[in-house]
């Protein structure tokens, strides 16, 4: 009977091993945690650009179609529905509805642009707001960033 006794007080976990396991876990993640959420932050950034490419290239098999851009007005859903009364119009020519920016923001888009022949499209960062610095800098399509 004594044998049982100790037997189950080895197969237990002590409140101090519990302790030590917990402070672990928590240094580990007040060390990793911020860089992780520094990669987050560029990676919303990069998305933001990867998008912009996909419209671009969707703008440009809607100008070999339709002989030109989509207006200002029109904006970039002229890749999802036909607007007015145009028969060279063969899209839809983006395979889902535009998505928001990684921020939850409408991008702009703007023909003609101010930089150059091509449409130009704005994303407005974490803030939504133009201008900015860091993680609420203008992100736009004319410009390698």
């Amino acid at each position: 009977m004594n044998r049982d006794k100790r037997n189950r007080r080895r197969a237990g976990v002590t409140l101090i091993e519990m302790l030590v396991v917990v402070t672990i876990i928590g240094l580990f993640v007040a060390l990793v945690g911020p860089s992780l959420w520094k990669k987050t932050d560029a990676a919303k950034v990069t998305a933001a650009r990867t998008q912009m490419m996909n419209f671009m290239t969707a703008l440009g098999t809607y100008k070999l179609d339709t002989g030109g851009f989509p207006t200002t007005e029109q904006g970039l859903s002229a890749l999802r529905v036909r607007s007015g009364d145009n028969p060279q119009w063969a899209g839809p020519y983006m395979p889902q509805d535009i998505p928001k920016d990684p921020w939850g923001h409408e991008y702009v888009y703007k023909f003609p642009g101010e930089h150059g022949d091509e449409p130009e499209i704005t994303s407005y960062g974490q803030d939504g707001q133009p201008g900015g610095e860091g993680l609420a800098a203008d992100i736009v399509s004319w410009k390698n960033q």
